[in-house]
């Protein structure tokens, strides 16, 4: 064989330009077959934090739509540029009939006229502004006196405005016994401390349950408040109806903050400092939310305003106290039959006293816990409604719940963090002592009782009343 012929190729330059072009065709198939480039499976990072994404962006949208559907602006018949001024009249537990009224502006000029109906009920649409009015002496009965003819109103944002007279013989002020001004403080401490109660409840089984110090709890009890107002004056329903809707609301927003935040965090093993930051982060952002779409100003219910006591003495009560008292015993009560008889509630006792082991145990823990926020929305809506009508004399404020809070800790802290019926003792003497403390301080400066309590428990017994000492470290 000559030297060319064993220089020559194998096989021709056309045949292997064929096969370059062929490798080159099936190179990008060949690259997606690989090993190292595998489809990424079900329950990879990536779909993960996809879905999480899509559900954040659903949670968000339904926020935004119930806050626009609840806090939108009024219907379109209704006259913007009128406010109704409203009350009853009574003279002791006497409708008074009949009766006419004017509503005069800072001229005197008289701006619009009622008479009361059968009920002793009247009401005179305004424009917004500083107005007088004033009671026709001459169309009450014979025997029935108005102590003021003329009370003052301001109105202004949109939103009815009570005005209450009172009849009969102007009460001059008479000594009162200490024993009896102790009494009334007493009965007042305990309607306060159950109010405290139903709204601490649910941020002691959170505590117990996940650990985590929830400072948004606050602002779940003004959200409440909050929702009811706008079930009674926007859309017009009574109170009652209001309340149940407003607590199913609650606990529908207690289940989005469990699924759309805290299990997520959990789930990423965030520490509970991280999470506790993230909670007064919510709060702050739910707070001005509700400053924003609501009002800065505090806003009457329309119903259960003019009251007229029962009783005598110091136990002398409202009947809107007194209810309040009952409901707040019945769904205390309530709530210890759940826990004590109830799978769920032994559920929720044992994964309040050692998660693993419940877990361990069969138990659904996320379940549990999902129920937990549930409950304490529900709780704090109940509560926040409660805390309007008893403690702010039917009135909602935008920041209620933040001034609550305190004294929601306070009371939780002193019978024991994590237990419910710790909660409820804790909270039941918080009320007391805070309410008996305006015999000696002023009224105004009742609430800084709460953190006195608070820093005293923390400094003699930390675990509080009913609750065990535990081994940090």
């Amino acid at each position: 064989m000559t030297e060319p012929d064993r220089q020559a190729p194998l096989v021709s330059d056309d045949h292997t330009e064929r096969i370059h072009a062929h490798r080159t065709e099936c190179q990008p198939a060949c690259q997606t077959r690989s090993p190292s480039s595998r489809p990424p499976s079900r329950r990879s990072p990536t779909r993960r934090t996809s879905t999480r994404r899509t559900a954040s962006t659903i949670l968000l949208f339904i926020a935004a739509s119930i806050l626009c559907g609840l806090f939108g602006t009024p219907s379109a018949d209704a006259a913007p540029d009128e406010v109704r001024v409203f009350g009853v009249l009574r003279n002791g537990t006497e409708k008074v009939a009949g009766v006419k009224l004017e509503a005069k502006d800072a001229a005197g000029s008289v701006v619009g006229t009622a008479t009361s109906s059968a009920t002793g009920a009247w009401s005179v649409m305004v424009p917004p502004g500083k107005y007088t009015i004033v009671v026709d002496t001459g169309s009450l009965p014979d025997d029935v006196e108005v102590q003021k003819s003329e009370l003052p109103v301001d109105v202004s944002g949109g939103t009815a405005r009570p005005v209450i007279f009172s009849f009969g013989e102007v009460r001059t002020g008479t000594e009162v016994s200490a024993v009896s001004e102790l009494t009334r403080l007493a009965i007042d401490g305990i309607r306060f401390g159950l109010i405290i109660a139903i709204t601490g409840v649910g941020l002691s089984l959170i505590f117990g349950t996940t650990g985590l110090t929830n400072f948004a709890h606050g602002e779940l009890v003004t959200l409440g408040a909050v929702v009811a107002w706008v079930f009674n004056v926007r859309v017009g329903l009574q109170l009652i109806p209001a309340t149940i809707l407003a607590v199913i609301v609650g606990v529908g927003i207690g289940i989005l903050n469990e699924l759309g935040l805290w299990r997520p965090l959990r789930r990423r093993r965030t520490g509970l400092i991280a999470m506790l930051v993230v909670s007064i982060g919510l709060a702050l952002v739910m707070r001005y939310l509700i400053l924003i779409f609501f009002s800065d100003r505090a806003e009457p219910f329309d119903d259960y305003q003019a009251q007229t006591q029962i009783g005598s003495g110091p136990f002398a009560i409202t009947p809107v106290n007194l209810a309040c008292i009952i409901i707040c015993i019945v769904v205390l009560l309530g709530v210890a039959l759940l826990l004590q008889r109830t799978r769920i509630g032994k559920a929720m006792r044992a994964v309040a006293d050692n998660k693993d082991l419940a877990e361990s145990s069969g138990i659904d823990v996320d379940r549990v816990i999902l129920f937990v926020w549930a409950l304490a929305g529900g709780l704090a809506t109940l509560g926040g409604v409660m805390f309007a009508l008893s403690e702010l004399g039917g009135r909602v404020q935008w920041e209620m719940g933040f001034k609550l809070l305190l004294l929601m800790f306070a009371g939780i802290t002193l019978g024991g963090l994590g237990t419910a019926y710790g909660a409820l003792l804790g909270c039941l003497i918080v009320g007391l002592l805070v309410q008996l403390s305006t015999y000696i301080l002023s009224p105004d400066l009742k609430y800084i009782g709460g953190l006195l309590i608070l820093i005293i428990i923390l400094t003699i017994r930390p675990q509080g009343i009913l609750g065990s000492r535990a081994r940090i470290g």
